[in-house]
């Protein structure tokens, strides 16, 4: 069994961070909050040492690797659920359609409609998040907030896809306080589409934070973050 005794500072940030959480979510009387290991600044090691120490949840926004190393968990003993976090091409839905538990980052009908043929070859159905721009800005996928609730409506032909929430990455920000805002705004369009349409699952996901807001996302009503640069850090 392969020995992670040189992994030590793998350790101590995952179970900081952990702990950081379930005390937030704790004082504000929020049901416990997800944690998902954003690995891309890790080594294959490192990923299995996350595993190791109890991470339960990781996140590859590159679906080469979100495939790659949910097999290298799965072949070391490890039943960890991976996310696709990021933007997602649609010739790239095939590689992590039987890998992924959660795609975070439905943004177009093109899309919609590639997850739904390989969710029919698979015969099952994918969970799915509508990501929400809620910083508006060009360069970066998305819905446009206004536009939520229409591409909601308009996804909901597709018999492959299973509505599990939204989720938002906000831009670019100094201070954690500059996200809540975005974070506000995405948790309204998390609420009116779980009241409009409903979800497909009794836990419904708002995916929002990262490494430097994920305090303030959970103060707004996030039930799942993404961190990632702080558990690599020795």
């Amino acid at each position: 069994m392969q020995s992670f005794e040189n992994f030590s500072y793998i350790k101590k940030n995952y179970e900081e961070l952990k702990g950081e959480i379930d005390a937030l979510a704790k004082k504000l009387g929020r049901p416990p909050v997800t944690l998902v290991c954003v690995t891309k600044s890790g080594t294959d090691e490192e990923l299995l040492a996350l595993a190791h120490f109890g991470a339960t949840d990781m996140g590859e926004n590159r679906p080469q690797e979100a495939s790659r190393r949910k097999e290298l968990l799965s072949e070391n003993g490890f039943s960890t659920v991976m996310h696709e976090i990021g933007n997602l091409q649609t010739n790239k839905v095939k590689l992590i359609a039987d890998k992924c538990a959660l795609i975070h980052s439905l943004d177009s009908l093109s899309l919609a409609k590639e997850i739904d043929k390989q969710a029919k070859k698979l015969g099952r159905k994918i969970p799915v998040l509508i990501e929400i721009n809620s910083g508006r800005e060009e360069n970066k996928g998305g819905i446009l907030p206004e536009d939520a609730l229409a591409f909601c409506e308009s996804i909901r032909e597709f018999e492959g896809l299973a509505l599990y929430g939204v989720m938002t990455m906000g831009p670019n920000l100094e201070a954690s306080e500059e996200y809540r805002p975005y974070f506000k705004e995405t948790k309204k369009i998390f609420d009116t589409i779980g009241t409009r349409y409903g979800y497909a699952t009794e836990s419904p996901v708002l995916s929002m934070g990262m490494s430097d807001s994920y305090v303030t996302a959970i103060e707004e009503g996030a039930t799942l973050v993404r961190v990632g640069r702080r558990l690599f850090k020795k």
